[in-house]
């Protein structure tokens, strides 16, 4: 007889799940460092580097359009299954391609690897979650997850240097190509998600026309829809996305900044800020899985808002030549506030009816790539010409304006909201005002 799928079983799948994703993250981690060594290899050619990273942030955006499509077509699990499989093909292509085709296959595995990494987190962010936990546990479900991937990201960019020095390429990709290969048995084991479906009104208002006339008339992508009727929520995905140009900047300006700091080991610095804040991160999970469910609450926009200015204010700081004992406190800080704003901004979204979440989820992510890719652009001409401190603070001081404006706003409608109602533009307010 087959196990029942209780909620506690649906729970251990889940942490099956998240150790799978956790080791995929980890092959994409020592990846990312891997790949962009070897594209240079390859083409001997700088510009090659930054083109490959164009190409998979651009197929970033294109797929968070395409996400809410897919997953309205196949079920969640059986997008998560193949997207993975996908990724490992293209690398096991990668390996045994000749030496005249290996560069256009490299491009081809950046682009693969920018659709499939989107959709599969739309996928797991607004379906397999809310789906696979009470909506009690999401704080747990949610936390769980970037908690895994904090783990991964360390291990990865400190595993690369050796991996790929010791082992070589071939041997990189092979490790990649395998925890996805992992990930995919572990999505095989989840019970299938239910596919995204529009409501049947909205089915019959967009046969019947506005008046009835049977003239269809133009739809508006549902993200759009959703968004439009929740100014909260509208201004917390912009404001996401303008966090992402943020961290293009300090991701671009760490390398500069740490070479000024010690021209013979720049690599120290870089090393060090990544680990403490990914340490803060992983403690700021544990802190927000034992929560008591009364301060749950404070994990919505409010939360996200708040994290967002101390984040920002803390790679600010980052920057601004202070000891090191200090520095490494602010690293702290800022992964802490990191966590925090991941998991608030990701359980508010899913807060969303069903047929919304995945839109505003794919929506989400094209901001978000849209942020950074544009924010590695002008971050690295700004970097020419002005001081790391400078092009961070700037980047990350609008984050900040707009964040401030945005829990003005969220104080603003809980105050003149009645008692017992939405007021931080959640699902409810969604259902209300769509």
């Amino acid at each position: 007889m087959p196990e029942p799928v209780t909620a506690s079983v649906r729970e251990r799948r889940y942490r099956v799940l998240v150790a799978g994703y956790a080791l995929s993250s980890y092959g994409s981690y020592l990846n990312v460092v891997a790949l962009n060594l070897y594209v240079y290899a390859v083409t001997d050619r700088a510009l090659a580097v930054g083109a490959f990273m164009a190409v998979r942030l651009a197929a970033g955006i294109v797929a968070g359009l395409l996400a809410a499509p897919i997953l309205a077509r196949w079920s969640a699990r059986s997008v998560m299954f193949w997207v993975n499989v996908v990724q490992a093909a293209v690398l096991a292509v990668l390996v045994a391609a000749p030496d005249t085709l290996r560069t256009p296959v490299l491009f081809v595995v950046s682009a693969v690897g920018g659709i499939t990494g989107t959709v599969f987190m739309v996928a797991l962010r607004s379906s397999v979650i809310p789906e696979m936990v009470t909506e009690d546990r999401r704080t747990w479900a949610n936390s769980l997850m970037v908690s895994g991937r904090s783990v991964a990201m360390v291990a990865g960019f400190a595993s690369a240097g050796v991996v790929v020095s010791l082992l070589g390429y071939t041997a990189a990709f092979l490790l990649d190509m395998a925890t996805f290969l992992v990930c995919a048995v572990a999505v095989a084991q989840l019970p299938v998600t239910r596919r995204q479906k529009p409501d049947a009104e909205e089915d019959t208002a967009q046969a019947a026309g506005p008046d009835g006339t049977g003239k269809k008339r133009r739809r508006l992508p549902a993200a759009v829809v959703v968004l439009a009727g929740a100014p909260v929520l509208g201004l917390m995905v912009l404001l996401r996305g303008v966090d992402a140009l943020g961290s293009s900047s300090h991701n671009a300006a760490l390398p500069v900044y740490s070479t000024e700091l010690d021209t013979d080991s720049p690599a120290t610095f870089v090393s060090v800020f990544w680990c403490v804040w990914a340490f803060g991160n992983i403690v700021a999970q544990q802190v927000i899985q034992r929560l008591p469910k009364r301060s749950e609450q404070a994990l919505g926009a409010l939360g996200f808002g708040l994290g967002t200015i101390v984040m920002s204010g803390a790679f600010i700081l980052a920057f601004a030549g202070l000891p090191w004992t200090a520095t490494v406190l602010i690293a702290l800080v800022a992964g802490a506030a990191d966590g925090l704003t991941e998991v608030s901004y990701t359980q508010h979204l899913q807060t969303l009816p069903d047929r919304l979440r995945t839109h505003a989820f794919g929506l989400s992510a094209t901001v978000e790539s849209f942020g950074f890719g544009a924010g590695m652009i002008a971050v690295g001409a700004a970097l020419d010409v002005f001081s790391p401190l400078s092009v961070v603070a700037v980047a990350h001081g609008v984050a900040i304006v707009i964040a401030v404006l945005f829990v003005a706003l969220v104080l603003r409608r809980r105050s003149t909201a009645p008692a017992g109602t939405a007021t931080e533009g959640t699902g409810a307010e969604a259902r209300a005002e769509v």
